[in-house]
């Protein structure tokens, strides 16, 4: 919005100097580095697999198969989030996100699954674990590879404000130690106890189900215009540093993938012009920027002291009807 100083409606919408597709690109970076990335690893640890027969290796391996996966919803999403709002979707293609979050969580759910059934077979048709060394080397191939991926991913998560791409770095960590439990399971063998090796792609599968039950909470939250209260602070904190602001009435705010969007109510004085109301509704936007680095839009409405609140914007409902209001009076 420019500076001129035109007289403005009661509602300010300010849209801010949009970085998404900056940050569209960044993630859409991250997420096909780490694809090749895990998808290096998981094919070497199946050609190790096919030589030894590990299942512990085998679990590991399908999880990494899984989590290369999932980066690929991750990047439809963040390729359609780069499209400008249509009349039919008016908030553009953010959301895609978080659905495509849904699809991350049942592959999770589908990989933890398939290794808790190939480690209760395994109990029941045990199997020699053959080249036990090779199957050590793939599981530190497998802890670095995850680990490097989950830093990159973690990273560029926080720096544009994507919380599934962080959640699938936190996913990424989890599978680092994963194949850090493959070298337990490796080490059992070696002592002389065979069912480590099952025993170890049944915890493996138990921590998937718990980045599952994790990964699920944040999806949910989502889709649910869930944010952290902390957020909500900050702007009360921001709008607080605006002189002419009397009072915070409403506050509504969502995350649309990685696009923080909100919606605000502050109270001035009743006398001031509508010129001066509009530039104090700036100062506001000024203050959202500098303290939320990830807000995408803002949508602030000056009200009059004398009619604060979300309820004087409201539409009479349509339970009674204004001629049945009448009757009655």
């Amino acid at each position: 919005m420019s500076g001129s100083k035109k007289p403005h409606t009661h509602s300010h919408t300010h849209g801010i100097t949009d970085p998404s597709l900056i940050s569209s690109r960044r993630g859409i970076q991250a997420v096909l580095w780490s694809f090749c990335a895990l998808i290096a690893t998981a094919l070497l640890q199946l050609v190790i697999v096919g030589y030894t027969g590990s299942i512990a290796l085998f679990s590991d391996t399908l999880h990494n198969f899984g989590d290369a996966v999932t980066a690929i919803p991750l990047y439809v999403a963040f390729r359609l989030s780069t499209r400008p709002p249509t009349p039919r979707y008016s908030y553009g293609y953010g959301r895609l996100e978080d659905l495509a979050g849904l699809v991350i969580l049942a592959v999770i759910l589908a990989s933890a699954l398939l290794a808790i059934y190939e480690s209760i077979n395994r109990f029941l048709h045990p199997q020699p674990v053959s080249y036990i060394w090779a199957v050590a080397a793939a599981g530190l191939i497998g802890m670095l590879g995850n680990e490097l991926v989950a830093r990159y991913r973690i990273h560029e998560g926080k720096a544009i404000g994507s919380e599934a791409l962080v959640a699938d770095g936190q996913h990424a960590r989890i599978d680092a130690l994963t194949s850090l439990g493959v070298l337990v399971g490796v080490i059992g063998v070696w002592a002389g106890f065979p069912l480590a090796d099952p025993v170890i792609g049944l915890v493996i599968g138990g921590m998937i189900i718990l980045v599952a039950w994790n990964t699920g909470k944040s999806v949910f939250s989502r889709l649910m215009d869930g944010v952290d209260p902390s957020i909500i602070s900050e702007i009360r904190h921001a709008v607080s540093h605006v002189d002419g602001v009397r009072d915070l009435s409403e506050v509504r705010v969502r995350w649309l993938g990685h696009r923080l969007v909100a919606e605000l109510n502050i109270t001035v004085d009743s006398q001031i012009s509508v010129e001066n109301g509009h530039e104090i509704a700036m100062e506001v936007q000024h203050q959202l920027l500098g303290h939320l680095p990830y807000l995408n839009a803002a949508t602030i409405h000056v009200d009059p002291a004398t009619a604060p609140g979300e309820s004087f914007h409201h539409v009479q409902g349509f339970s009674e009807s204004p001629c049945e209001e009448g009757k009655r009076e």
